[in-house]
């Protein structure tokens, strides 16, 4: 009879899982199947096909995928490769505390594409893939102008402080935030436009509204100070770094894929002001899927007319991390990356590090968030292209989420460990 387990059927979010299928004929061919929904209803799913073992088994730490939505052996890549029943969707956890992502794992007997009602699996199984770890808690945030959610570990503290930002597509996105406390951060996720009653468009960056954030992070009596840490994606990555250039609270960023001058929006701060470069729109590419590329959009970082938006990197007293993607589709990450790095040193300025890795797309999350190679955007009429192959993204987000908990813990001491 065949069996299928996945172990541990209850785990985080950015944990390995194993699977294991039992039971089968001696070089039976099989398909393993992934179906998630998620929050809203939208359901993402994988599989992949294996030929059973002499013993009847199929290990996936040990057997190769020989097709489906990935080829070869990678224990995590029914996870990693899930991919949305309707174009253009993201996988993102908006209910980070409340519930987990369930993933219903199928063994199917034959090769399946795409199960019908007449497909029955030999065996099922359901994972809890959590974002929350046991008695970390979330607090709403509401105070002044601030506007964000703060996750905090379980125990007294103090913890090292962190502020943690996404990009363009405003609101409020937690997944992340959640994670890091579960390894023993304090993690402030925090709106900057799109969001409660803030303003719906980012027409400026107003950096006092990020000073009065890390002010009141600081003021938490479970919040270890002097300093604090940022981590910022795409447009955050841009605002983490005019953070650490500006503003005494913070003490290390961490920078993956964005622009380092202002784009699209001017900084604001006291007696400073950037001035942006406008996207350059008519420098959109539209692709034989009807999608968008802005690769090309943001100019170019070496241009010397552009010297007059870019964030004064050799300004800031703390250390940098930028982590970029070589196949981000979005921006060229790793060029404003290197010129930034080049402004700072010769300015004398040598706390600066990069990471950069190939194949890797625009939207580098933490491990066991799939490759989202494309999907709608708030602020254009098209998808958005975001770039990327699944194994090699999926390796980079393994390796960048232990570097930056690395980093953070590193400049901003040691962490309070949490336990799932």
């Amino acid at each position: 009879m065949a069996c299928l387990t996945v172990t541990p059927k209850s785990s985080l979010a950015d944990s390995p899982v194993w699977i294991r299928a039992s039971g089968l004929d001696p070089s039976q061919l099989v398909t393993l199947h992934a179906l998630l929904t998620d929050d809203i209803g939208e359901k993402f799913q994988s599989r992949a096909h294996f030929r059973a073992n002499l013993s009847g088994e199929v290990d996936v730490k040990q057997a190769a995928a020989l097709g489906g939505d990935y080829v070869g052996v990678w224990p995590m890549g029914l996870f990693s490769s899930l991919k949305p029943e309707k174009r253009f969707r993201r996988l993102m956890k908006r209910n980070v505390t409340g519930s987990p992502f369930r993933v219903q794992v199928s063994l199917f007997g034959s090769v399946v594409l795409v199960p019908s009602p007449n497909d029955v699996p030999l065996a099922t199984c359901t994972v809890e893939r959590w974002y929350a770890a046991h008695g970390v808690e979330r607090v709403q945030v509401k105070e002044g102008k601030v506007r964000g959610a703060l996750f905090l570990p379980p125990g007294p503290g103090p913890f090292p402080g962190v502020i943690d930002l996404f990009g363009g597509s405003g609101g409020l996105i937690e997944f992340r935030a959640v994670l890091l406390a579960n390894k023993g951060f304090a993690v402030l996720a925090l709106a900057f436009f799109g969001y409660d009653d803030l303003p719906q468009t980012l027409e400026e960056v107003d950096l006092e509204y990020f000073e009065e954030a890390s002010t009141l992070l600081l003021k938490h009596p479970k919040v270890r100070g002097p300093g604090l840490g940022v981590v910022g994606l795409s447009k955050g990555s841009e605002i983490a770094l005019a953070m650490i250039t500006f503003l005494d609270q913070i003490v290390a960023a961490v920078c993956i894929n964005g622009a380092t001058g202002m784009r699209g929006a001017s900084l604001r701060f006291r007696d400073v002001y950037i001035p942006a470069i406008p996207y350059a729109a008519e420098k959109v590419l539209i692709t034989e899927m009807g999608t968008m590329s802005s690769y090309h959009v943001m100019e170019d970082p070496l241009d010397e007319r552009h010297h007059s938006s870019a964030i004064p990197l050799e300004k800031a007293q703390g250390p940098v991390l930028f982590v970029v993607s070589e196949s981000d589709q979005s921006l060229n990450s790793k060029l404003f990356a290197e010129a930034a790095i080049a402004r700072a040193e010769q300015h004398g300025k040598r706390n600066c590090a990069l990471l950069s890795y190939p194949g890797a797309g625009h939207l580098l999350e933490p491990p066991g968030s799939p490759l989202c190679y494309c999907s709608a955007f708030r602020s254009t009429l098209l998808p958005n292209q975001w770039g990327g192959e699944v194994e090699l993204h999926a390796k980079a987000q393994e390796h960048s989420w232990k570097e930056i908990q690395k980093f953070l813990e590193l400049h901003l001491g040691p962490v309070g460990k949490s336990n799932f």
